[in-house]
This record gives structure tokens, C-alpha cells and sequence, in this order.
């Protein structure tokens, strides 16, 4: 597909939960697919309400095709029982996520694929083609990824429709279990789409959260025997949030290693770093990592169990980092983690079953003692190396950064059987 110059953010029938058929709408919701811990987080959301989304993201059945044909046809039956509705027009919607200081505003719909959006990781095949033949299915996006743009920072353009759009009354509003406030509304008027369009051509994006998915919309969209422009499969569902208006705030993506015993972890890096043990608990531990200058890391085999890297040896660096890529991106942790512990002093495959990526630091020091293994805990990378990089077309290690608020997965959705555009 041939890339446009600028954004074209589509309009599209949002198909949304029925407020009385189910029990609330903060019961139905779910963080992303890939941020809920398995098992125990889809159990936990499986019970909340029987209609909750992670039916549809993470359906639990015995093989992959048995899981996307479960999906399909739970989401066929959501709708013919009008558990789920498509709104009566096509509409961009206003997002806004609130949590005490913590404002985020932005625009979903559906993004064209041809237009210039900045990935900043690799992804994982077998991951694409899961989420492939689940949306394949189903023919349905079950949940917005997350994409920043740099606007102006004042209220022109998307921003002021967006900064309009938000005194009216919103479709919905919900609070979800972990204390952000979600209100949704939809934007039909001709004029204020005009203002959208025009705006956004003149920009780019950078994918903050989802490069799976985005991989999977480009996959879905060439297996299409009639892959024209005018295809809905031409386009996928999106969040866009101008960050000069409404910084995203960063995290770090920890790794869990559930074959990697610490013991053995510890044993593995003979000089490769510099190594001590952390007295205290995981809040000790990640202040000690976050003052750490160069590159760090906490180890971690269990609640009680933490040791911190640092002072990577230089020879070590040199002979295992890549020489072809700025400077930036060779001092970046996560670059030192998989270039020189992950394969040269540990030699981790890199698949799934050997790698978990999680989100939070409890869950990951947690699911280390469950299994045996260590989990790596790491410091988050700022938004403007990772759009720098990305600009010079330099990826960074998968799951390098987590960028949020992530949106809430459940409030509206998108069909592709019907889209209408």
C-alpha cells in the first residue's frame, strides 16, 4: 500500500454495549488484550459480567482456531441478542480518560492504512497471526490501539472540535477498577469532520501502543482478494492523541524469564555486570533501579529476592551491540537486555513460551516465584527518544516502552462485515 502524506481518521458505526443488558458498563470493559495477566486476570474478568469483552479478545477454548471461531460466534450472538448495538451514523468519537491530575483526550476512528504512521519495535509473528485470525473471524476490531501526534498545543484544529465536543452531554461515562473516569462522544457534524480531515493531513503518527495490531490490520488488508482503497480492511481502529496537548505518560515493560532460575541468572554473568543484592521490598528495589545511572536492571526470583545490575562491562558492549545504529538506541536498556543478557550471557530464545512481557512490576516478580523463573525489571524510555528514533526509521527492541493511558477495550468497537464509512 503507498504511503499518503498526511492522516485520513475515517468515520465509522460504533458498535457499543446496551447500558441495560448488561450490569454496568465497568463490568463489561477490559484493559488491551496483551495487558491481562493470564490465567488468573481472564478469570477474573470472565466472572465480572458474562458479557465482558475478554469473551471476545481472549476467548478460552482448546486450539487457536476453536478460540477465533468461539470469538466469532459469541460476537455474532452479542449482536442478534442486541447486547451490543451499532450507533445509527457514522461517527469519529471523543475519547477523554481522567485520573486525578492525569488528563487524556483524543480522537477513535477508523485510520487509513496508507498514511504515515512510525512504528518504534518489532513485532512477533506468531502473535500477528493470532490476532490475524482472530479479526479475520470475527471481521470485527475489538479494540482501538493507542497513536500520538504532534499538533500545535494550542486548541486549533482536531483539538478545538475535541475541546468543543466534550461540555455536551457524552454517550457514556464509567469509572473502571483502576480509578480512570471514561466519557465518549461521537462527532457527526460535516463541518467538524472538515476540521478533523483537515487537520490531520498535515500530520504523522507514532504507534504508543498496539504495533501488533497495526501489523495485523496491514496482514488482514493484503489477504484480501479485493484490497482497494474503499475496503473497509483498508483501514483499522484507532485512538489519535495529539501529545502536545495532552502528554502520554511512559512506563516500563518488565520481562519475566520462567526457565531462567535466578539462581542460574546470577551464576550466567560471571563480570558481565556489576551485581548486588537489594535489601527491602520491590519499592526499595525500583528506587534503587531509578537512580541508578547507565544501564540498570533489578532482578528478581521473588518478593524477598532482588539484585541489581549495573555497569555493564564495556568490552562485553562493544562485542555484543550492534555497531549499525545511533548511539541512542545502542545505550537504550532494552537494547543492552536482549543484545548482551537475553542472547549473549543467557541465550533466551526469543519466543513467547521463553519471554513474557508484563506491565506491572508486582505481576512480574510474582509470576517469576510462580514458575520458578526471574523476572527482569526495567526503567521506561521517554517519549522523544522514542519518536526521534523512530524518525530516523530505527526500531527499538520489542516491548521497549508502555505508553498510557491505554484505552479502555469494551466501550465501542468496529465491525468490518458492515462498516460503513
Amino acid at each position: 500500500m503507498t504511503c499518503t502524506d498526511g492522516l485520513r481518521l475515517l468515520p465509522f458505526r460504533g458498535l457499543r454495549y446496551a447500558p441495560d443488558r448488561v450490569s454496568s458498563l465497568t463490568a463489561v470493559t477490559s484493559p488491551p488484550y496483551d495487558v491481562v495477566v493470564r490465567p488468573d486476570g481472564v478469570r477474573h474478568l470472565e466472572t465480572a459480567d458474562p458479557y465482558n469483552i475478554v469473551r471476545l479478545i481472549l476467548p478460552q477454548a482448546a486450539d487457536p482456531a476453536a478460540r477465533h471461531r468461539q470469538a466469532a460466534d459469541t460476537l455474532r450472538r452479542w449482536r442478534e441478542e442486541g447486547v451490543l448495538t451499532p450507533d445509527p451514523e457514522p461517527a469519529l468519537y471523543v475519547y477523554e480518560q481522567r485520573s486525578g491530575d492525569v488528563l487524556q483526550r483524543g480522537l477513535i476512528g477508523a485510520l487509513r492504512l496508507d498514511g504515515p504512521v512510525l512504528p518504534h519495535e518489532d513485532v512477533i509473528p506468531e502473535v500477528v497471526e493470532d490476532r490475524a485470525a482472530l479479526m479475520r473471524a470475527a471481521a470485527a476490531n475489538f479494540e482501538p490501539l493507542l497513536l500520538s501526534f504532534r499538533g500545535q498545543g494550542t486548541a486549533t484544529g482536531a483539538t478545538a472540535v475535541i475541546e468543543r465536543t466534550v461540555h455536551r452531554t457524552p454517550l457514556l461515562a464509567t469509572t473502571t477498577d483502576d480509578g480512570f473516569a471514561h466519557r465518549l462522544w461521537a462527532v457527526t457534524d460535516p463541518g467538524d469532520l472538515a476540521a478533523i480531515d483537515s487537520d490531520l493531513a498535515r500530520r504523522r503518527a507514532l504507534i504508543a501502543d498496539g504495533h501488533h495490531r497495526w501489523a495485523t490490520y496491514h496482514r488482514l488488508y493484503e489477504q484480501q482478494a479485493d484490497a482497494s482503497s474503499a475496503s473497509p480492511w483498508a483501514s483499522g481502529l484507532v485512538l489519535l492523541v495529539d501529545t502536545a496537548r495532552y502528554p502520554l505518560q511512559v512506563r516500563a515493560i518488565h520481562r519475566v524469564l520462567p526457565h531462567l532460575p535466578p539462581a542460574k541468572a546470577l551464576a550466567g554473568l560471571a563480570g558481565a555486570f556489576r551485581v548486588r543484592p537489594l535489601p527491602g521490598e520491590l519499592p526499595a528495589a525500583l528506587a534503587a533501579l531509578a537512580e541508578t545511572p547507565g544501564n540498570a536492571f533489578v532482578l528478581s526470583g521473588g518478593p524477598d529476592s532482588f539484585h541489581l545490575l549495573d555497569r555493564p562491562d564495556p568490552e562485553l558492549l562493544n562485542r555484543t551491540v550492534r555497531r549499525d545504529r545511533p548511539e541512542a538506541w545502542r545505550q537504550l536498556d532494552a537494547t543492552v537486555l536482549h543484545s548482551v543478557l537475553l542472547d549473549a550471557v543467557w541465550q533466551i530464545p526469543d519466543h513467547p513460551s521463553d519471554i513474557s512481557y508484563l506491565h506491572h512490576t508486582e505481576a512480574a516478580v510474582e509470576q517469576a516465584a510462580r514458575h520458578g523463573g526471574t523476572a527482569v525489571l526495567m526503567r521506561a524510555t521517554s517519549e522523544e527518544t522514542v519518536r526521534q528514533l523512530a524518525e530516523q526509521g530505527v526500531t527499538m527492541p520489542r516491548k521497549s516502552t508502555s505508553f498510557g493511558p491505554k484505552p479502555a477495550t469494551g466501550l465501542i468497537l468496529r465491525t468490518l462485515d458492515d462498516a460503513v464509512h
